[in-house]
């Protein structure tokens, strides 16, 4: 028998939640569906537990630099993965206790656990009964892909989600993928004090990013004795015994390394495989990513693709910014689109990156007119007090409208600092904004408007 109700959400990750309060508090019958945790990926084994490790380690870091600062410490600084796991998981449990507590107390809202999948345009049949419903928000996130590297079925790699759960430091962590999962780890398991080498089968790290950018991350972790093997072809991997060994190259003679444990951070792909979409006939793309328009609805009007299962973003805020432009069409009358919005995200190494709109290389393939003004973070009074000078701060600007394209600050606060320039962008005001403004000293903020009177015209 077929139970109709006036909306579904199918996945409780960062969107979902959101999307079944509103339509509660709209008045509308709604059911959320969560086959796993509550809070999906960030809660669980994203952002938030992996910033509270990233914090542990910051810990260890600073306390191993004590003598910098003039404090001395006695004794030898100790790692104990078993209690750095213990307040990880703890603060990941209360996370997902608010996210349940939320929905349970959430007006005209109740919870079904269990896997939903399609058995038409919109209805979803989970745990053996089917619900019908004329607005349905599918919001079930992705998962870790598997590389087809030679050898990967026969060793125990780690993903993303299989760090999580570790309570020892590894000998030797070899990381295969030099992006944002696998670089944050890196760093962080070598602040804990484990040797630490990463594997990047491109030219180089975070290759999303301008060349500068990518050597200076390079370096800041090579200083802090990250072992990073860049043009890493053909890798293959092998057991050896208790460990593992990682071939790097084709051919004969193949360089490889050894180490205790192997993580793998190559990508990630939707949970959208188990969701039986054709029946529903909502199109995907070839990697699996549910097609929407501008305002987040597939092909099937009526149902909408929130969060990493629609390919339009792979942030947490880009979901919640999903659930924002959704709900604002359609309770607020408004009028938003998935194109609005400025590319922003950020790299939580230490020092973090913090980017929003185009680099400089997408704002040179443009063809318009540019300025750019670049200045290392050794300028900056606040990263000197602080022994943080690492990185730098750079701005590319629109010559004729005098518009902010794009901002890549890498250093201390650069996470926090980045959303200053994000606000002007999205106001739409010209870079003198920020310049006729009175910051705080001191303050890294402050040195923008220092950083802006070095613009210079940008060759063609």
């Amino acid at each position: 028998m077929t139970r109709t109700i006036d909306a579904i959400v199918v996945g409780a990750g960062q969107a979902g939640p959101a999307m079944a309060a509103r339509c509660g508090r709209e008045g509308l019958e709604t059911v959320l569906i969560e086959a796993g945790e509550m809070g999906g990926t960030c809660v669980n084994n994203g952002c938030i537990p992996t910033k509270t490790l990233v914090a542990s380690a910051r810990a260890a870091h600073i306390a191993k630099r004590a003598k910098d600062f003039g404090v001395t410490v006695s004794g030898t600084i100790d790692v104990d993965m078993r209690r750095v796991k213990a307040r990880k998981d703890a603060i990941v449990g209360a996370s997902r206790k608010g996210v349940g507590d939320w929905m349970h107390a959430a007006k005209n809202v109740s919870v079904i656990r269990g896997h939903a999948k399609f058995v038409g345009p919109h209805d979803v049949e989970v745990n053996g009964q089917v619900l019908s419903a004329p607005r349905i928000f599918i919001n079930v996130g992705g998962r870790p892909s598997t590389p087809g590297l030679t050898g990967i079925e026969s060793v125990p790699y780690l993903d993303n989600i299989g760090m999580m759960e570790l309570e020892e430091l590894p000998e030797h962590l070899m990381v295969i993928g030099g992006s944002y999962i696998g670089l944050e780890f890196a760093q962080m398991y070598r602040r804990f004090g484990s040797e630490v080498t990463v594997c990047e089968m491109g030219p180089r790290l975070i290759s999303r990013e301008d060349e500068d950018v990518s050597d200076e991350v390079r370096a800041i972790l090579e200083r802090e004795g990250v072992k990073v093997q860049t043009g890493a072809q053909c890798l293959s991997v092998e057991k050896r015994g208790e460990r593992i060994a990682v071939g790097l190259s084709c051919g004969p003679g193949t360089p490889q390394l050894e180490g205790s444990h192997l993580l793998v951070a190559t990508g990630r792909r939707p949970n959208t495989d188990t969701l039986d979409l054709n029946a529903a006939g909502i199109q995907t793309d070839q990697r699996g990513y549910i097609i929407v328009n501008e305002q987040l609805e597939s092909s099937v009007p009526g149902v909408w693709a929130l969060g990493d299962v629609n390919g339009r973003g792979a942030f947490t805020h880009t979901s919640w910014n999903d659930y924002e432009i959704v709900a604002a069409n359609l309770f607020d009358q408004g009028r938003r689109r998935v194109s609005d919005r400025i590319a922003t995200y950020a790299l939580f190494t230490d020092p973090p990156l913090g980017r929003c709109g185009m680099t400089l290389e997408q704002a040179q393939a443009t063809g318009r007119p540019l300025l750019m003004a670049k200045m290392p973070m050794t300028r900056v009074g606040r990263a000197r007090e602080a022994g943080e000078t690492q990185g730098f701060m750079k701005v590319v600007v629109d010559a004729e409208s005098k518009r902010i394209l794009g901002a890549t600050l890498l250093g201390l606060s650069a996470d926090e600092v980045v959303q200053s320039i994000l606000r002007i962008m999205y106001a739409d005001l010209p870079y003198t904004a920020i310049q006729q403004a009175m910051p705080i000293h001191p303050t890294v903020s402050e040195l923008l408007p220092t950083l802006l009177d070095g613009l210079k015209p940008v060759p063609a």
